[in-house]
């Protein structure tokens, strides 16, 4: 095993900065390459890296491709990026298979999209509270502001109902199931212990290869930041302790989502029914609101099992009677039910090939304090508020596209026809029928609810690279 070089590592892919309540993040546009430059020099003993967890406040900093065209890296080395990254998240086809159509479609994106500003870079800053926060920020912003435009500042909120368990905004405990990156102090089972390369240019990944990486001819890198291109190409590897970032600003209708649920679960006479309600939502995310697994308490929730990742499908619930097959914990993370041998060492072996690591934080103020649905249902709306998601991955489209596509949006996941995610799908079949269904598995009868609306509209989005600290350095001392 190859010892992880922390202190070249931006730290958000190491750790997620829990004990840093407040965030911001600033997409900008380059308007003087050789400014920002300097302006990115300057910041170079500022990022924060893996080896240490920040206290007060930290920053991590990524490019999309057009940034890195725009401070001058030459074509050469910009061939060498992955495909998505370079192609970015819109276009047609990626729209398609990403489910970014109709409400979602990139044209009405409010950044990232075809009618927007160009995104060039993504500051990510952070802060043990708000005023810290504003701080770090103005701090930054007089810096910048001579070399980029800043296009959004996009703020974070953690909802926390009354209890002070932090929760996503239609309530329910987030956060729970994320990958274990091998080489690190944190340890968890084999199933969820997952090489380092899957999430970090530079190691072994899954396949136990080494993942594309972009590279540098030595030419180009005369003051010799770059490490040598460990699979002997001659090449300085610009990739290496860095990855990809997916930023994603996902708007949730909340209100929506429970009255859907509301009217669905309804008895004969028209009367609200709050346990069925509940249940219904359970179902669709496959974890109960406090967190615990259907697939081990189908019935009821249980405080116990609140944080319980330790769980698979096939041997315990193969058909979905506990946990139903369109449920979103189900298809974003389907453990050890994967064709073509369910339940085996194989089948977890080809999931772990498609895991990300989620980085991603809230926005907007909960409808309601208590995340109660009753509450919810009955309170005075107004703002926005969804989920800015951020993923990690050493490959986008063996990873966060391929999660999309085949997992998330497919209505033909797991012997299904009709059913994309419950939670966050694709509500567009193009023609296998005319709406969404959502199945609850059971015998002898199952149970369709028909015409699920979306309950998540995506409002913008981009590629990132999230360069190593030395790429980084290598970046900014570009001529």
């Amino acid at each position: 095993m190859h010892p992880l070089k922390l202190e070249d590592i931006q730290g958000i892919i190491v750790r997620g900065y829990s004990n840093l309540g407040a965030a911001c993040f600033v997409l900008l546009e380059i308007q003087d390459a050789k400014a920002t430059k300097q302006w990115l020099l300057t910041l170079s003993n500022s990022i924060q890296n893996g080896k240490e967890r920040p206290s007060k406040t930290c920053l991590n900093i990524a490019f999309t491709y057009e940034g890195l065209k725009a401070l001058g890296v030459d074509k050469h080395t910009l061939s060498t990026f992955s495909n998505e990254f370079q192609e970015g998240m819109v276009t047609s086809h990626r729209s398609r298979f990403l489910g970014d159509r109709e409400e979602s479609a990139p044209q009405l994106w409010e950044w990232g999209g075809p009618n927007t500003a160009t995104v060039h870079i993504l500051l990510m800053l952070y802060a043990s509270d708000e005023a810290a926060l504003l701080k770090l920020y103005e701090f930054h912003a007089k810096n910048f502001a001579g070399a980029a435009v800043q296009i959004n500042k996009l703020e974070t909120f953690s909802p926390k109902d009354e209890e002070d368990v932090r929760r996503e905004h239609f309530g329910f405990r987030d956060g729970i199931s994320q990958p274990i990156i091998e080489g690190l102090s944190r340890v968890g089972s084999p199933e969820n212990t997952i090489k380092a390369g899957e999430f970090i240019l530079g190691y072994p990944n899954e396949y136990g290869l080494y993942t594309e990486r972009p590279m540098v001819k030595v030419q180009q890198d005369p003051q010799n930041i770059l490490p040598n291109d460990i699979e002997g190409s001659g090449d300085r590897d610009l990739g290496q302790n860095g990855s990809y970032l997916v930023f994603r600003q996902l708007s949730q209708k909340v209100q929506e989502f429970w009255r859907f649920l509301d009217d669905a679960t309804k008895e004969n006479h028209g009367k609200s029914n709050p346990d069925a309600r509940l249940k219904l939502a359970s179902k669709m995310v496959g974890r109960w609101p406090d967190g615990a697994p259907l697939v081990k308490t189908p019935d009821r929730d249980e405080p116990a099992l609140a944080n319980d990742n330790e769980f698979n499908y096939h041997h315990t619930d193969p058909h979905g009677f506990k946990c139903p097959l369109s449920a979103h914990i189900r298809r974003s993370n389907p453990r050890d039910s994967l064709d073509p041998a369910p339940g085996t060492q194989r089948s977890i072996a080809i999931n772990k090939r498609h895991r990300i690591l989620r980085r991603g934080r809230s926005y907007g103020t909960p409808i309601a304090a208590s995340m109660n649905p009753q509450d919810i249902l009955n309170a005075e709306v107004s703002g926005e508020r969804g989920m800015h998601f951020i993923c990690i991955n050493a490959n986008i489209g063996r990873q966060f596209e391929f999660v999309q596509q085949t997992w998330i949006n497919n209505p033909k996941f797991s012997g299904l026809y009709s059913d994309t995610d419950a939670l966050i799908g694709d509500r567009n079949l193009e023609g296998i029928e005319a709406t969404v269904t959502f199945t609850e598995q059971s015998m002898p009868v199952r149970k369709r609810i028909i015409g699920l609306p979306r309950f998540v509209v995506v409002r913008g989005g981009a590629y990132f690279f999230l360069p190593s600290i030395s790429a980084f350095r290598y970046l900014a001392s570009m001529k």
